[in-house]
């Protein structure tokens, strides 16, 4: 009776000091997130695009088609798909923690001692045999009290780091969607390309049936011709490499989706696909709160508070329970004789590490170290993230500039050409010009091209930088 009440103070014990807290949780630095991006200061510009859903900003059925394939097929998205589950078990298995360790045991053995030995003379002597058996079916029960909270840190860093498997699905997610975009936007811009370069290589060919013509009547030499023949086969050369790098890139999209390389249909133009004229990229609280790679830098540190404190427990006193009970004989006939093989036991310990050469005060002291790490980690991939918005609205602004300039100059170009030719028909200009304001305008209308799909591209990566897409 005194031993149970014994464990009775134990247990009372152990409800005053579960609620102690041996450390002392370092919060996320609230000032490591500005207050506005660079230039965008304005107060109206508070709802970020990412909360918008991809379906909904990403208005071409051909993209949507392929996210969808992308996000039920991709091979990276699907392992860390895995990745979540398995630690999805180890978080369950982290919940039991303060559930008691209860161990099954059947045994049975049979000793022959030396007839000359102790144990040999006493069998015979009181026993009557030469041998002793000893049959044994027991529960054992131990139990650990979180007096220190240990298993209670043990239990949020699995849950951070489930989280964190979370996190790491949806950075997948997020970088799967703006790549399938960008993609498919750059298949666009190939297309855009590949028809300008046919266009001027039709161009091409007229000016030197043109040349050919004004050679036979004497009126230019053959270095005219070569001219116009090396203008020629420039527009020729650029069809097979845009054939080319049109086919790479469907292969790669194609390879994002889970499928074999293979054609991509398209149902639009990059002509017809629309650029905002304005994204509102939120407030950097919103952006921190939403990003993957952020958030899961937040979860680290709730990992490195965890450590701290299961390190700083290992260093005071733990008060561990046992039990056992079961059924025991000497002989196999009397094994379960219920209740003379009946018997118990029922003990506790308090465990206090006196001297373990610094190991524990040590394991204390890297752990808080790592912790600061993390913190400015976490500092670090703040600053990073804050950067990539930043990076993508000054795009955003400045390559629409860029291709309002651009666009200016291929319509000058354009009639440049027009013009160039009706002089060269009438005499008035030379076929050096004619071939001058041909090669411009080619240059002129690959460049438009392009700088529409970096403006494409920009808007994307703006709305994969701030979160979305989850």
């Amino acid at each position: 009776m005194k031993s149970h009440n014994y464990i009775y103070k134990f247990l009372l014990i152990t409800l005053v000091f579960s609620g102690c807290k041996v450390s002392k949780d370092i919060l996320k630095p609230v000032d490591a997130t500005p207050v506005a991006y660079r230039g965008r200061a304005e107060i109206a510009d508070t709802i970020s695009i990412a909360s918008i859903p991809v379906k909904d900003f990403i208005t071409d059925t051909e993209v949507k088609k392929l996210i969808d394939t992308a996000i039920s097929r991709n091979y990276d998205l699907q392992l860390a798909l895995k990745n979540i589950e398995a630690s999805d078990l180890l978080f369950r298995q982290s919940k039991l923690g303060n559930l008691p360790v209860i161990n099954l045991q059947i045994a049975a053995n049979s000793n022959r001692p030396s007839n000359n030995s102790l144990n040999g003379l006493t069998s015979s002597q009181f026993l009557g045999t030469k041998h002793i058996e000893d049959y044994n079916a027991n529960l054992g029960l131990s139990w650990e009290a979180d007096i220190w909270g240990k298993i209670r840190n043990q239990k949020e860093a699995a849950l951070a780091t489930y989280l964190q498997t979370i996190e790491a699905k949806k950075a997948v997610q997020t970088r799967l969607i703006a790549s399938v975009a960008q993609g498919y936007y750059l298949l666009l811009m190939m297309d855009a390309q590949l028809s300008v370069a046919k266009k001027n290589l039709a161009l091409s060919d007229s000016t030197l049936k043109m040349i050919h013509i004004q050679f036979d009547a004497g009126q230019v030499t053959s270095l005219a011709i070569q001219q116009s023949e090396a203008q020629q086969l420039v527009a020729a050369q650029l069809i097979p490499q845009l054939e080319q790098n049109i086919a790479i890139q469907e292969n790669a999209l194609k390879i994002l989706t889970g499928h074999l390389p293979g054609p991509v249909a398209r149902s639009s133009s990059l002509e017809s696909t629309k650029v905002p004229d304005y994204l509102s990229a939120g407030l950097p609280s919103d952006m921190v709160s939403r990003r993957p790679d952020v958030r899961s830098a937040e979860l680290s540190l709730n990992i490195a508070n965890a450590k701290v404190g299961i390190s700083k427990a290992n260093m005071y006193p733990s008060l561990i329970i046992t039990a056992s009970g079961g059924l025991n004989s000497f002989k196999a006939s009397n094994w379960f004789n219920v209740p003379a093989s009946l018997f118990g036991m029922v003990a506790g310990g308090i465990t206090q590490p006196v001297f373990q050469r610094k190991e524990l005060k040590t394991q204390y002291e890297l752990a808080k170290v790592d912790r600061e790490r993390i913190v400015i980690e976490f500092r670090q991939s703040v600053l990073n993230a804050v950067g990539e918005v930043s990076d993508e609205l000054v795009k955003l602004e400045k390559l629409k500039v860029q291709y309002d300039i651009s666009q200016k100059r291929v319509i000058t170009l354009q009639q440049a050409v027009k013009n160039a030719n009706l002089l060269f028909n009438n005499g008035m200009a030379t076929y050096l010009e004619v071939i001058t304001a041909q090669s411009n305008s080619l240059q002129s209308e690959l460049e438009l091209a392009a700088i529409k799909t970096a403006r494409l591209n920009a808007s994307v990566e703006l709305y994969r930088s701030l979160g979305g897409g989850i």
